[in-house]
């Protein structure tokens, strides 16, 4: 079930994050998938043990949680325009 759940939030947070960087028109639906999960990931293991809580892929939800995994897929999104075109959006 954890599973599931971190699939269909990472998914929305991936979407999210397409739309706050505007490259949503570029990405499907898998591609938001990665973007959550691998976000979320990326801010599991640097910003929630400077900041406290839990990361959402331990299977807990709170809104802290979905927003610092929402930053990680911003900032994966930014450091991936930056490699690929030279300049974040």
């Amino acid at each position: 079930m954890n599973l599931i759940i971190l699939l269909v939030v990472g998914g929305i947070i991936g979407w999210l994050a397409s739309l706050i960087m505007r490259t949503d028109a570029q990405q499907g639906i898998i591609l938001n998938v990665v973007v959550g999960i691998v976000g979320a990931l990326l801010a599991g293991f640097l910003l929630t043990p400077l900041i406290g809580g839990v990361p959402i892929t331990s299977g807990s939800l709170s809104i802290q949680s979905i927003l610092v995994s929402l930053l990680g897929s911003v900032v994966l999104l930014a450091v991936v325009n930056l490699v690929r075109r030279g300049s974040v959006r």
